[in-house]
């Protein structure tokens, strides 16, 4: 994925396992994320799509970790607040900005800049609702108390599409910037 490194990666995977085991009393919980529920088995390490009944991949799989063990510590995650923010407003997101916008902005913008309507079409297996921003405006809960927003406007005489990703300011409270870019990455790349 985008941002850990691989080493990284599998060091964040092997915590996030060892904070669910420690963490989740009957061993099995489940999950909703974008369109479907995720069985996670912390005792056998798996975490399992409900609908396809297959393994989720593993950034999928730390995303899902990560979200259930801040719910699981905090009690119950921060309801959204209904401000919005922009990806450079979150803790250290300079260093990630320019691979957040070409693996995100710049994935929905050849997927939808010239036709920003499909966008709706695209929406409607996720928990999707239509926002009055720019010319097509989206907020996908990617889980429960964590929406994202995509907009999207159209070229005109001077200016090509332009999209943008916003996040209701409470995912500072649920996930750290490097999550919040693989988050983003795989919804993008789902729609």
């Amino acid at each position: 994925m985008l941002s850990y490194t691989t080493m990284e990666y599998m060091q964040a995977l092997e915590k996030a396992w060892k904070d669910a085991a420690e963490l989740i009393a009957d061993k099995r919980v489940s999950v909703k994320f974008l369109a479907d529920e995720y069985e996670i088995d912390a005792e056998n390490k798996k975490v399992f799509s409900v609908s396809c009944n297959i393994p989720a991949k593993e950034h999928v799989s730390l995303i899902i970790l990560h979200y259930l063990i801040k719910k699981i510590k905090l009690g119950s995650l921060p309801m959204p607040t209904g401000k919005w923010i922009d990806f450079r407003e979150l803790k250290g997101a300079e260093g990630y900005y320019p691979a957040f916008k070409k693996r995100t902005i710049e994935t929905i913008l050849r997927k939808y800049g010239e036709r920003p309507e499909e966008l709706l079409n695209a929406a409607t297996r996720f928990c999707a609702k239509k926002v009055q921003v720019g010319d097509v405006g989206i907020a996908i809960e990617a889980f429960k108390n964590a929406p994202i927003l995509i907009t999207l406007s159209r070229a005109d005489e001077e200016f090509g599409p332009d999209a943008n990703i916003l996040f209701d300011e409470n995912i500072r409270e649920i996930f750290c910037t490097e999550d919040i870019v693989v988050l983003t990455e795989i919804l993008v790349h789902v729609l």
